[in-house]
């Protein structure tokens, strides 16, 4: 996530100052090959959508309509994969990592993760065994020599499958187990979308659920219903 992060703020630094830099690599560039380049300091004219009292010049356009709408979109992307709720519940679930001896266990996280986005899976009482059960976890398997060495959540749980443990902890098994299937199922619901963007076009937009349940409902070989 810290990935993320930094990419975020070197996003917002290319669009506050990345154009000038940008502007004189692409001159020179074109200085170099023989290219011909406009004047930015004259008035951009627009033949298709043009207006008479738009006076902004050749640079304001590349910079404002092209340069920064292109950084915009970047951001945006990366916003949409990574908003507030799925930053959280992927560090949420780091607190499951076995790596570098469990460096990133937290008990209050593992609870918060169950009780907040897998409230369905774990009924109230299931959600204090699960604090208790991490109590027991923390001083077994967390200094357990045959979990010293993991490195995925995957690992880890094999790991307790092949101990025995996964009956010891049960709940915090199935969390993990849940941990698991998150790429599964934003994969399959990416390949939904875009079966649905196949057969519902910009001209098609005013189809029906149930024409658009039926025309996707061999695409891919998957139901989406």
């Amino acid at each position: 996530m810290d990935a993320v992060k930094t990419t975020k703020l070197l996003i917002q630094k290319l669009r506050d100052n990345g154009w000038s830099k940008l502007k004189a690599d692409v001159l020179s560039f074109c200085a170099k090959h023989g290219v011909k380049t406009p004047n930015f300091g004259e008035l951009y004219v627009d033949f298709i959508n043009s207006r008479a009292d738009d006076e902004s010049t050749v640079e304001h356009h590349y910079r404002c309509d092209i340069f920064m709408v292109v950084v915009d979109q970047q951001a945006q992307e990366l916003n949409s994969r990574f908003n507030r709720q799925a930053t959280e519940l992927l560090i949420m679930c780091t607190s499951l990592d076995p790596q570098n001896s469990f460096r990133s266990f937290d008990i209050d996280n593992v609870c918060s993760l169950a009780s907040k986005f897998y409230p369905a899976d774990f009924e109230e009482q299931e959600r204090e065994i699960l604090r208790c059960q991490l109590r027991h976890y923390e001083h077994d398997i967390l200094v357990h020599p045959k979990f010293q060495n993991l490195t995925t959540i995957s690992e880890l749980c094999q790991q307790l499958a092949a101990t025995g443990k996964n009956d010891d902890y049960h709940l915090i098994d199935r969390l993990i187990r849940l941990v698991l299937t998150l790429p599964v199922s934003t994969a399959t619901t990416e390949r939904a979308f875009s079966a649905m963007k196949l057969v519902k076009t910009r001209l098609r937009n005013k189809m029906e659920d149930g024409f658009l349940r039926d025309c996707c409902w061999n695409i891919d070989g998957c139901n989406y219903r």
